[in-house]
């Protein structure tokens, strides 16, 4: 039964981590003027353009799908998808009725990239840039809820496999400890460096299941540690792409 169990959860652990993790891929812009004016931005009429290839031959917005979108508040822009295409490609409209095109530029081989925008009289020029901010993403309200989606379906994914392989629920207090730790390493540093969602996944995966063990080592094996993180990791991840979809209008 418990080789049925892993079989099937490693089949689902293929299928979410493609689908959503936490953090998702994300640019965030940052505003740099050439022009004597500063004219705010018109969040409701610009949009970013994904391309199939490097001369947007191929093009489509970026979209409003779940989390998916261009942010954008009259001083800034970042964006979410679940997955970039290869090129993008901005369009800002600017309270003062003019429309910007950017150049298109290369999506960033990171899960979190940081890009300039020179803006000038007539056009828009996109450049990655290494400067990480101070900030980050932990600033906002959807890093918060996120971690507390996903500490709040592990606990509850690992009282049942807790509950039903008859071990100590006091594994309860590593498998919080576990994932704070794995949340924070993953948003703050891995995710301006890590190139795919899987990586990151497995990261998560494997460092969980060393910790828990580590916590308790008279308590679980190494074995049932790694199965426990595989059925709380595959919960979290499967019932938060549905719960992001729902929650996604309240935390912008």
């Amino acid at each position: 039964m418990k080789k049925i169990f892993l079989l099937l959860m490693c089949l689902c652990a293929f299928v979410t981590a493609q689908a959503n993790i936490s953090p998702k891929p994300e640019m965030e812009f940052s505003f740099i003027y050439n022009t004597e004016e500063k004219p705010l931005i018109d969040p409701a009429h610009s949009e970013q353009i994904q391309c199939t290839d490097n001369q947007c031959l191929q093009a489509q917005p970026l979209g409003h799908y779940g989390m998916q979108k261009l942010y954008c508040s009259p001083g800034s822009c970042f964006s979410i998808a679940y997955e970039y295409q290869d090129y993008q490609k901005l369009v800002l409209a600017f309270t003062d009725g003019t429309v910007r095109e950017s150049n298109i530029f290369q999506t960033p081989n990171t899960l979190r990239a940081r890009l300039n925008v020179y803006i000038d009289k007539d056009k828009l020029t996109v450049e990655p840039t290494d400067v990480i901010p101070d900030s980050g993403s932990w600033a906002r309200t959807d890093a918060w809820v996120s971690l507390i989606l996903i500490l709040l379906l592990e606990i509850a994914a690992a009282v049942g496999y807790l509950w039903y392989t008859q071990k100590s629920f006091v594994i309860l207090y590593s498998v919080v400890l576990a994932n704070i730790i794995t949340t924070a390493v993953s948003w703050l540093f891995l995710a301006w460096y890590v190139p795919e969602t899987t990586i990151l996944w497995l990261f998560c995966l494997f460092l969980e299941t060393f910790l828990i063990r580590l916590m308790n080592l008279k308590r679980i094996s190494l074995k049932d540690a790694f199965i426990l993180c595989l059925a709380i990791n595959v919960t979290s991840y499967s019932v938060g792409m549905i719960l992001s979809f729902m929650l996604a209008p309240l935390l912008f």
